[in-house]
């Protein structure tokens, strides 16, 4: 039989369809698209490791990203594309920002590629197939997400420069202790000059724009955020405490800055307002039963005016609460001294939900599991500027120094 007419009718039997398969269509991203993201993803497993992916962990995944970088590291033309997105000096040789002080540096040089045969030879990712297909697509493995649900809405941040080194600062200020990563718990918290961190990736607030009621009533705002990675979005207030809440952590302040004004106070400085140690007189035996529990908070206000109806309000608990200790502060910002104090404990937060009388679920953050001394101890560190130099140590319930 002619081979023509053998293969015609090969073709035209196809009761099941089998035949009819469109070709897949390629996505709407392009090659740097798709390299930066593949780059992010080295940088997540760092920033989650702290350390590089290495070859003999027996993890697929981790392997993968190993033989990536390596091959990077191979190509000048793809680590000038990478440049920006580099934020741990994975590609150029520097001493700065570097997240493992103790790791040896080392030259780095691309590999020379004199021929065609030198390029198909070093095939080591077996990326040079159909361009149809993603530099770095996987096939057959599931694929993690490490990138925010709107990152459709990011776009490159033209003045990246401008606030790089805000990024580093950040990043050293994490690894030495002197900024902390806690849940992120309400929209008060986004504010201009703040960090976060969205899915992995660090984000600072760069602007906040005028805040508004939207049509639901609730105040919104519209933002402009800077990604380390080197991206930018405008995302509204709202949107970013969803996604925040969901898989997102707040950035404290650098302990530092909270000491600012602290010290040098006399009889003819103003006065700001107390800073106050109460404990629970509440019923509830999951409250009753707890050791050590007080809450250390503020008012600018007599603290004995201000518990007049702690048990109507949730941050009391909904019940009576006793008037333990109290600090006269004078010029400063006393909420950042109570916020450094809620640094400070924040490992023996108390996690309760109390119910307000709507029925209303409420969760306290300013009570604490710690010995009444612990906690004079650490006002009186604050008040010296020494905190910096200590930790809270909640499982022996003690007050050690830093290892730096």
């Amino acid at each position: 039989m002619d081979k023509n007419k053998l293969l015609d009718e090969i073709f035209n039997n196809d009761p099941l369809g089998l035949l009819a398969v469109k070709p897949k269509t390629a996505n709407g991203k392009t090659a740097e698209e798709r390299l930066i993201a593949s780059f992010v993803e080295i940088n997540d497993f760092i920033r989650a490791n702290d350390r590089e992916p290495e070859p003999n962990t027996g993890n697929i995944s981790e392997y993968q990203l190993y033989t990536r970088l390596k091959s990077l590291r191979e190509d000048v033309e793809k680590m000038e594309i990478l440049r920006t997105s580099d934020v741990f000096n994975l590609l150029f040789e520097s001493t700065e920002n570097k997240v493992r002080d103790s790791k040896p540096s080392y030259q780095r040089k691309p590999k020379k590629i004199n021929s065609i045969d030198d390029i198909l030879a070093d095939d080591s990712l077996g990326i040079l197939g159909n361009d149809d297909e993603g530099l770095f697509d996987l096939k057959h493995i599931p694929k993690e997400t490490t990138m925010p649900d709107y990152v459709a809405k990011r776009k490159p941040c033209k003045d990246f420069a401008d606030f790089e080194h805000l990024f580093k600062t950040c990043q050293a200020d994490l690894a030495s202790a002197k900024r902390r990563l806690l849940p992120f718990r309400n929209e008060q918290q986004i504010e201009r000059g703040y960090f976060f961190v969205l899915k992995g990736v660090l984000l600072y607030v760069a602007e906040v724009g005028k805040r508004e009621p939207d049509e639901n009533g609730k105040i919104n705002a519209r933002l402009r955020c800077i990604f380390e990675n080197g991206t930018e979005s405008d995302m509204l207030l709202r949107s970013l405490a969803a996604e925040l809440y969901k898989h997102g952590k707040r950035v404290t302040e650098h302990d530092d800055k909270l000491l600012d004004h602290f010290n040098n106070i006399n009889t003819e400085d103003k006065e700001a307002g107390y800073i106050y140690v109460l404990s629970s007189k509440s019923d509830n035996p999951k409250i009753a039963g707890i050791n050590n529990l007080f809450k250390i908070g503020y008012s600018s206000s007599e603290v004995t005016e201000r518990i007049k109806n702690a048990e109507k309000e949730p941050t009391y608990l909904m019940a009576p609460v006793k008037y333990i200790a109290g600090w006269k502060c004078y010029n400063m910002n006393t909420q950042k001294f109570e916020q450094l104090i809620h640094n400070f404990f924040g490992n023996s937060c108390l996690e309760l939900d109390v119910f307000d009388e709507k029925g209303k679920r409420h969760t306290p953050r300013e009570w604490f599991i710690a010995p009444l001394p612990i906690i004079e101890q650490a006002i009186e560190l604050i008040i010296t500027g020494e905190i910096v130099n200590y930790k809270y140590d909640e499982n022996n319930s003690c007050i050690t120094q830093r290892k730096f």
